[in-house]
């Protein structure tokens, strides 16, 4: 199985996939049996964009001084899309190497499996899979220990968070009632929290979580600096939440550096 992943070009991005024009391997492994190919971002080349970067020539890196570096690169916001992957990957404890490529000059290999440039995608069976819907759930297939599954009911839990976030961020009317749509959207979270909690699956982190998080993240480091905005006190539960699952090694491992959040999303708040 291979995948391939990168950033997004554009930080209003709703869906599960992203685009850029750079990617990082890594192959994952069980024993010595490699199965899974990674593509991620090393560093960024137009500044202001989310994930237009530029990666090194190839060589061969442990995944320990493979995702400092990836961390300490001026990536440009890694699209929530892209974490989310790779936060199913590190939550599945699924041992990967990592290679870093160079994509100014995009390789015949990957324009050929991938001729519109859609990432994430997978190589299944055979067939190569856009949509990180998709591979994630493939991934929990393929290796459903430990499980991420989510109930179907639940699966849908603060999906609306991203967007409205997004119309709060970007507006320039303090009284078009952005603010409140979140506010409320978040609300409503902090209620399920309280009677369903600590995570959306109840006591056990699951995949929507891992959907989750990475918007959070983009969402409260964005509004910080744009906006001066945080979540209020009074939502304590979604504060909770948000604490424990930035604080889990899989997610610090995964992140993007703040200042390349931020960066990441001035075109969309100077536009």
């Amino acid at each position: 199985m291979a995948v391939l992943l990168r950033t997004a070009t554009s930080a209003t991005a709703t869906g599960s996939g992203c685009s850029s024009s750079a990617l990082l391997a890594t192959t994952l492994r069980r024993g010595g049996d490699r199965r899974l190919l990674l593509l991620r971002p090393a560093s960024l080349t137009v500044p202001g964009r989310l994930g237009d970067c530029e990666l090194s020539l190839s060589l061969s890196l442990s995944p320990s001084r493979a995702l400092d570096e990836f961390r300490s690169s001026n990536v440009g916001g890694i699209c929530p899309f892209t974490q989310r992957v790779l936060l199913t990957i590190e939550e599945k404890h699924l041992p990967y190497d990592i290679k870093l490529v160079d994509l100014a000059n995009k390789p015949d290999w990957f324009l050929k499996i991938s001729p519109e440039g859609k990432v994430p995608i997978v190589k299944l069976e055979e067939k190569w899979v856009a949509d990180s819907d998709v591979i994630t759930q493939a991934l929990e297939e393929k290796y459903p220990e430990p499980s991420l599954a989510t109930p179907p009911e639940k699966a849908s839990i603060g999906s609306k968070i991203f967007s409205t976030f997004i119309g709060f961020l970007k507006s320039k009317d303090p009284n078009d009632g952005t603010e409140q749509a979140l506010l409320s959207e978040l609300t409503s979270f902090d209620s399920y929290l309280k009677d369903n909690g600590p995570f959306i699956n109840g006591t056990t982190i699951s995949a929507a979580d891992l959907s989750l998080a990475p918007k959070l993240f983009h969402m409260e480091t964005a509004l910080g600096h744009y906006k001066n905005w945080s979540v209020p006190d009074s939502l304590s539960h979604v504060k909770n939440y948000m604490k424990t699952i930035f604080s889990m090694d899989s997610f610090v491992k995964t992140r993007a550096l703040q200042e390349d959040v931020i960066a990441g999303w001035r075109p969309k708040v100077m536009g």
